[in-house]
């Protein structure tokens, strides 16, 4: 029990109120509030409304809830803390959330002081500038420049300020200037706690159509398998049967076996046999 002695009676009723939330829901997570504008915040509250329930307290009445509560791991969840920290309550699957609210964010264009939320990357390719005193700009920063048609091309595509760095004033107008909106507005989930177990964002930032298209290979390669050593199962059942049935088939033809699948084309192979014989011994 953690004793909360001088702290004002309002800090005791919100940390009362984590700690009941976070008993009353199987999945909490933490998100990442800075740079989210309060008009957008307010429009994802109203969407997600029936989804999730999102609480924003200082960072050490969360921590004193993460005791508090007993949760078994929970305490975990605060060297996720970003930016701007927030809890997030859910009784969705983690990562059906994680795409919806990834489907809600936007992009926006750099703010000096931001800090870059993953790689930023200026693209090989043409631009609007006119050769000049941008190339000396572009190179500040190593980006590789060249003329094509008149107009400035990067060469090569850079990787200008690395995930977690803060990005400069002189940068973030080179990328306005470039069109480049490298970061994100919307809830920005860090990480999130379901039975002890915590899920990172490079985790639960799965591609859906990449998934679904390697889980669809892997069904048939799997069927493949199956088939190939004789593995049945009720899925492939028809298949082997008829897999089965066309090489006896075709052992039947091979060895000369009658019976009355194949009686008819074994005449028809002996009888044309018959007749090239004939035709060579009459010659």
């Amino acid at each position: 029990m953690i004793i909360m002695a001088h702290v004002a009676e309002y800090k005791k009723d919100i940390v009362k109120q984590l700690v009941e939330t976070m008993k009353q829901y199987p999945i909490i997570g933490i998100v990442n509030m800075e740079n989210l504008p309060a008009q957008q915040l307010q429009h994802m509250r109203e969407n997600l409304r029936d989804k999730v329930t999102i609480i924003m307290t200082k960072k050490r009445l969360m921590r004193i809830a993460f005791k508090e509560s007993g949760i078994p791991g929970i305490e975990t969840l605060e060297k996720y803390f970003r930016g701007m920290p927030a809890l997030l309550f859910t009784r969705d699957n983690p990562f059906t959330l994680f795409a919806i609210l990834k489907k809600n964010k936007s992009a926006a264009p750099a703010k000096a002081g931001q800090t870059a939320v993953k790689d930023i990357v200026v693209k090989a390719g043409a631009t609007p500038f006119s050769p000049g005193p941008i190339i000396g700009e572009l190179g500040a920063f190593g980006i590789k420049t060249g003329v094509e048609g008149g107009k400035v091309a990067v060469k090569d595509d850079k990787v200008v300020c690395k995930e977690g760095e803060v990005i400069s004033g002189p940068l973030a107008g080179i990328l306005t200037r470039l069109g480049v909106k490298p970061m994100e507005v919307g809830l920005d989930l860090i990480a999130i706690y379901e039975e002890g177990t915590i899920f990172e964002k490079s985790v639960l930032d799965v591609d859906e159509d990449e998934f679904r298209n390697k889980f669809a290979t892997a069904a048939s390669d799997a069927f493949a398998l199956s088939l190939e050593i004789g593995y049945v199962t009720p899925e492939n059942i028809l298949a082997l049967l008829t897999k089965a049935s066309r090489e006896a088939h075709a052992l039947g033809m091979e060895a000369a076996i009658i019976n009355k699948d194949n009686a008819e084309q074994l005449l028809a192979r002996a009888y044309v046999q018959g007749e090239a014989v004939k035709a060579k011994t009459e010659a």
